[in-house]
């Protein structure tokens, strides 16, 4: 089965070895992804809200270059740095969700690889067709 690695061109990804997101046949994988911009820059400092929304874009453009999109997912990982705003968090995931309703996990975690970043989000997806 052919192997498709999707990378946003973050530094971390080759130091660290791995990729934005990896398609094998119907399934799409989607590394932890944060809110940065284009540039790299943390979107939305001290706004767990607006982190989510730019991270759940960053997943969306990911899943995109796959072939997948939202509708096809099936899991969702949400890491946070402080369990307290998860209302601001949650909101931000419903609004992309609550019609697709995926299983998810929200964890909080000491802290990201970045102290700007609050939030960190993994997606699991199966798309219908395969490339």
């Amino acid at each position: 089965m052919a192997r498709q690695n999707v990378s946003s061109g973050t530094t971390w990804e080759l130091i660290v070895g791995y990729s934005r997101a990896v398609r094998i046949g119907k399934r799409v994988s989607v590394s932890g992804t944060t809110a940065t911009d284009e540039a790299g820059n943390v979107v939305g400092e001290d706004d767990p809200y607006a982190q989510t929304k730019q991270a759940l874009a960053n997943v969306e453009m990911a899943l995109n270059e796959t072939g997948a999109g939202f509708e096809d997912v099936i899991r969702t990982r949400m890491f946070v740095t402080d369990i307290e705003a998860w209302e601001a968090i949650g909101r931000a995931h419903g609004e992309v969700f609550s019609e697709i309703r995926p299983a998810t996990s929200m964890v909080e975690v000491r802290r990201l690889i970045d102290p700007a970043m609050l939030v960190e989000i993994e997606v699991e997806a199966v798309v219908e067709a395969t490339n």
